[in-house]
């Protein structure tokens, strides 16, 4: 979608991921400063994640949709390490029809506020 010479901006890029049906929260330290950005979309049998710590210091995956904690899992189908506009480039092309089978994910659990984790409703 992008090419690596383009100047479309990381901004830019995030809205087509939202645009495809990612869900983004935003960690905070107890002093309310935001540490990461985090983008979940659960589709078909999987859930991909994004986190952007920096803009040069960027991770995304893909997990089964089973897996108990999807932001430290213990299995990985897909990775990508880089700049922002490496991973996301990699991410907006990544393949949504997933061949590995299992049940359809409608959402998945998050790690909320005080220790509480709240459910993340899949789009679409």
């Amino acid at each position: 979608m992008f090419s690596d010479d383009d100047t479309t901006s990381v901004d830019a890029r995030l809205l087509s991921l939202i645009d495809r049906g990612y869900r983004f929260i935003h960690p905070r330290d107890k002093n309310g400063s935001v540490v990461a950005v985090v983008g979940i979309r659960a589709h078909h049998s999987v859930v991909d994640v994004l986190r952007m710590d920096a803009e040069d210091d960027v991770t995304a995956f893909r997990v089964p949709g089973d897996e108990q904690d999807i932001l430290n899992p213990r299995r990985m189908l897909w990775r990508c390490r880089g700049t922002a506009h490496t991973v996301l480039d990699e991410l907006v092309e990544l393949a949504d029809d997933y061949a590995g089978g299992g049940r359809r994910v409608t959402g998945c659990w998050v790690p909320g506020e005080g220790g509480r984790a709240k459910w993340l409703a899949a789009a679409g």
